[in-house]
């Protein structure tokens, strides 16, 4: 039998090694890939609101965080060895090397390196995606701040405006897609008055600075103003709707909204017609203003174009051109000549009337998408709502850039200003009502759970700041209105 020399036992030994080698690399590949697929197939079996090509691409970066890890580790275990045979090495001489601190400085120092890189990206990808997520978990304010007091159910569409009276007796108004307007006691949540002169959807309502009259506008292209009078019935004591079971939120279907027919808002007394309709727009009118004094009034249209009004002869006065798409709203100064108007075309334009002789405009331009609210505040500051999902706070001296901009996870509507504490409410499309200061700080989230709060799209707030049970109000889509008690001095020292 031949003998095999040295030479060729050493050179079947290396090839052997290298096959081994080969195959365990094969191993580890192919162990990689089934755990990939199996996290994958964990992943897709989860029940996740995530979209897929989201979630691929966390779980692929998540497995580079992996492999990274695991390099590091196997570096550590060679650095270790190393370090036995440097010890091994200096025993006779009496000396070691404390392997444990050396092993876990060296790691950390090419943790370090290796992963920073990775890091940075995780956080450049999903800065949005996740500062929205850490304010979610934000502490929420207790209901002992933000109470709901009570419900305004009788309207048998979505309700698309809410309005406080300025004068005595002070009552609740609604806007509704149902052609209606109706006026509502605060306290007891009774329908005091119905109005039905529109043909279309009523889209805003305003009440009179100084009288029991009322501005409506609609989608029947006018805008009526029409006189009331109402005797506030006894108040009732009322259960608490804030003793109720159950924190979670769920989602409610069309059976669960409330049912207009069993209201009895049929039964209060009715206007039928208009003292004036202003007639000059040929589109719909989708929100209407009383200005300063009340003896005037503007209009914004989807034609484009907003109209200022003489209230005693009806005769248009001025037509405010300029937006290049529909409007979406009008707000005026509480105590100047000054009108905002907002529109599609993602910008909102000051019309300054003080001047006779002058009638200046100037445009605002930072959203990117719609602008569906533009309100005055104390000072010389507007807050503009978007559905671009921000709210952007301005000085009228500055229109180059807003002083603040609050960014939101959904598009915001109707917006209102409790002027004289400076908090802002911002109604959501995703039924959410945020409370923030003018300074960008959020407040608070009204209460929202199964049995409480919006079920649809929250269209508009308003703030009354003076009355003593409800100081907050707000409408939505499933067709009712709700009454807010907010502990303004407990909510800002949460702040």
């Amino acid at each position: 039998m031949p003998i095999e020399s040295g030479s060729c036992a050493s050179a079947r030994q290396a090839k052997q090694k290298r096959k081994s080698h080969s195959l365990s690399i094969r191993r580890t590949n192919s162990s990689e890939q089934e755990r990939a697929g199996l996290q994958r197939d964990m992943l897709e079996g989860q029940d996740s609101k995530l979209p897929s090509s989201v979630r691929n691409t966390l779980l692929e970066l998540f497995g580079q965080i992996e492999r990274e890890f695991e390099n590091l580790y196997i570096e550590n275990l060679e650095l270790r060895r190393e370090i036995d045979t440097l010890n091994e090495r200096l025993a006779a001489e009496g000396q070691t090397v404390d392997g444990a601190e050396l092993s876990k400085g060296q790691l950390k120092t090419k943790a370090s390196h290796s992963t920073s890189q990775l890091s940075q990206k995780l956080k450049t990808t999903y800065k949005a995606s996740t500062s929205k997520i850490v304010s979610s978990f934000k502490t929420t304010t207790s209901r002992a701040i933000c109470q709901l007091v009570k419900e305004y159910v009788g309207h048998r569409d979505g309700i698309w405006d809410v309005s406080v009276a300025k004068t005595q007796p002070v009552v609740l108004g609604t806007a509704s897609a149902d052609h209606t307007a109706l006026l509502w006691s605060i306290e007891t949540g009774k329908c005091l008055v119905k109005y039905v002169g529109h043909v279309g959807s009523v889209n805003s309502i305003k009440f009179h600075p100084t009288e029991q009259v009322v501005l409506t506008a609609s989608g029947d292209q006018t805008a009526h103003i029409w006189r009331y009078i109402v005797q506030l019935p006894t108040p009732q004591p009322t259960a608490d709707c804030n003793q109720m079971s159950g924190e979670d939120e769920v989602e409610f279907s069309d059976k669960d909204e409330p049912d207009g027919d069993g209201d009895g808002s049929s039964d209060c007394p009715t206007v039928r017609g208009p003292l004036t309709s202003l007639k000059s727009h040929q589109g719909v009118v989708i929100a209407a203003d009383w200005l300063v004094g009340g003896k005037q009034a503007v209009t914004a249209s989807w034609d484009r174009t907003a109209n200022l009004y003489d209230v005693e002869t009806s005769e248009l006065v001025h037509s405010l051109t300029g937006h290049d798409q529909e409007l979406t709203h009008c707000c005026t100064h509480p105590t100047q000549r000054l009108v905002v108007t907002s529109s599609r075309d993602t910008t909102f334009r000051l019309w300054d009337f003080r001047d006779p002789s002058i009638h200046s405009v100037n445009v605002f331009q930072g959203h990117t998408d719609t602008v569906t609210s533009a309100v005055f505040t104390v000072g010389d500051n507007v807050v503009s709502g978007s559905d671009d999902r921000t709210v952007k706070v301005w000085d009228l001296k500055n229109m180059r850039s807003p002083i603040a901009t609050i960014r939101t996870d959904s598009a915001v509507n109707r917006i209102n200003v409790c002027v004289g504490q400076r908090i802002i409410a911002l109604p959501h499309d995703n039924r959410q009502v945020r409370l923030f200061d003018m300074s960008g700080v959020r407040l608070a989230r009204l209460p929202r759970s199964n049995r409480q709060g919006h079920r649809r799209m929250v269209c508009c707030s308003a703030w009354s700041e003076d009355h003593p049970i409800c100081n907050l109000f707000t409408c939505g889509f499933d067709r009712q209105a709700i009454g807010w008690n907010i502990n303004i001095p407990a909510l800002l020292q949460e702040k």
